[in-house]
């Protein structure tokens, strides 16, 4: 019997579902037949109940602003998702680029979003850019390096985890209507294979409808000859086909954010109020916020996350394993185990480990070989500075005991003449006492 009534065989009697399962094929059966359902099954559910189980697992996105300071980031984010987010003034004087990460809990009906808002502070504004990019790539490596981290331990917990990789960059380009700079071009070029880049003009609204067309023609064009990847809204979907091939043509997007209301009308709206007139941003013959939302929202969020995840991420994926060693085809084009290639590393690991052990061992003893040379000619210095110390020790005891014998020969004479001194005065004396007493005898 197949698997399938083994199981069964165990959990019903065999006499009374005998038939039922008699109608059941092993797995693996090359002889099954398909079937024709005579009814409905309900299989034609599980969308639904995929739908079902996303809307309370809830969903996350997440989007990196790239722009100079005071270029309006904050602005199109609370106006795009409609809210006031927490957020920081930023000024012109920073020494480094940082990126600053929010995340807010959102819902709309009975959908939950978890969104994170990632903003460079300080980008642009040094003397010296030609590392500004550097921080924004780095962080976008260390979101994949986390996702890989926890996709690569024993027990998983991906249902559970924060995805904080990012699944759309919205580049912001200074409206000047010339020419991108080089600083646009050398980040965007650093981040096309890493992230979902989708440039938007900022401040459209400062320079005039016939410069705008010319300046989207020209960033297009300087993005083409460079080689820039940017995201590129998907029309194999023949529902949203359509409006996204127009949607591609009309990139970059020309936006206004604004969160103030101008009653226009009988109606309150968002728009920037000027002394010649007011801006409105829901207004599509003045900006292209409301394409922007809509490609970036309504359509297209699950495309930018598939994306991030099969495209960017694998990509990251597949270097870093690679780095590591691992393949899955050997140099004969067969396919390669996991458990092989660890196995090999594993080898090649405990080679090298040896080979370095052994290396180690050799530097040791010739080093300590080297010490030993160097002690036995320290020592050889030593001696012979002890016996030239010696022999001066030597000639200095000699000319002191010269000295010495010398001197006692002076103290010899000294005492000997001074002993005849001695004698001569006092046979002196004895004679003058003599004479004295003559003359008093006398007298």
């Amino acid at each position: 019997p197949g698997t399938s009534q083994i199981w069964l065989s165990l959990l019903f009697p065999w006499n009374q579902y005998l038939p039922i399962i008699c109608l059941i094929p092993s797995p693996g059966d090359k002889n099954a037949q398909p079937l024709t359902l005579s009814g409905h099954v309900g299989f034609d559910s599980l969308p639904h109940q995929l739908v079902n189980k996303s809307t309370c697992q809830g969903f996350c996105f997440n989007i990196l602003c790239i722009g100079e300071t005071g270029i309006g980031k904050s602005t199109l984010m609370d106006t795009l998702f409609n809210t006031n987010f927490e957020n920081f003034e930023s000024s012109h004087f920073e020494p480094k680029v940082k990126l600053r990460a929010q995340t807010y809990d959102l819902q709309e009906s009975n959908v939950r979003l978890k969104l994170t808002i990632v903003n460079t502070v300080g980008f642009g504004d040094q003397l010296n850019k030609d590392k500004s990019y550097q921080h924004v790539v780095d962080y976008i490596d260390t979101q994949f390096e986390s996702y890989l981290q926890e996709e690569l331990k024993i027990k998983r917990s991906l249902h559970n985890y924060h995805d904080s990789r990012i699944h759309a960059c919205l580049y912001f380009i200074a409206p000047s209507g010339h020419s991108l700079k080089s600083l646009d071009l050398v980040t965007m070029k650093k981040l096309d294979s890493k992230v979902n880049i989708i440039p938007v003009i900022a401040k459209a609204d400062t320079i005039s409808k016939t410069e705008l067309h010319k300046f989207k023609i020209k960033i297009m064009s300087e993005l083409v000859s460079n080689g820039v990847q940017i995201y590129q809204f998907p029309t194999d979907d023949e529902t949203v086909s359509k409006i996204n091939t127009a949607m591609n043509g009309i990139l970059p997007f020309a936006v206004v954010g604004s969160t103030e209301e101008v009653k226009i009308g009988n109606k309150m709206v968002k728009a920037r109020q000027y002394p010649w007139g007011v801006v409105q941003v829901e207004n599509e013959n003045h900006c292209d916020f409301v394409k922007l939302r809509e490609m970036l929202i309504c359509v297209n969020m699950e495309d930018l996350r598939e994306q991030t995840h099969t495209r960017h991420y694998e990509l990251y994926r597949r270097c870093k394993l690679e780095e590591m060693g691992f393949t899955d085809t050997n140099p004969e084009s067969k396919p390669v185990s996991l458990q092989e290639t660890y196995e090999a590393k594993r080898q090649e690991f405990l080679g090298e480990l040896q080979h370095r052990e052994e290396e180690m061992r050799q530097m040791f003893v010739q080093r300590v070989k080297e010490k030993e040379t160097e002690l036995k000619e320290a020592e050889r210095e030593l001696q012979g500075k002890f016996e030239q110390l010696k022999r001066l020790h030597s000639e200095e005891k000699s000319k002191l005991d010269e000295k010495r014998r010398t001197l006692e020969d002076e103290i010899n004479t000294f005492s000997k003449k001074k002993a005849a001194t001695e004698l001569l005065q006092g046979q002196s004396f004895n004679a003058n006492t003599n004479l004295k007493k003559d003359k008093d005898r006398k007298k």
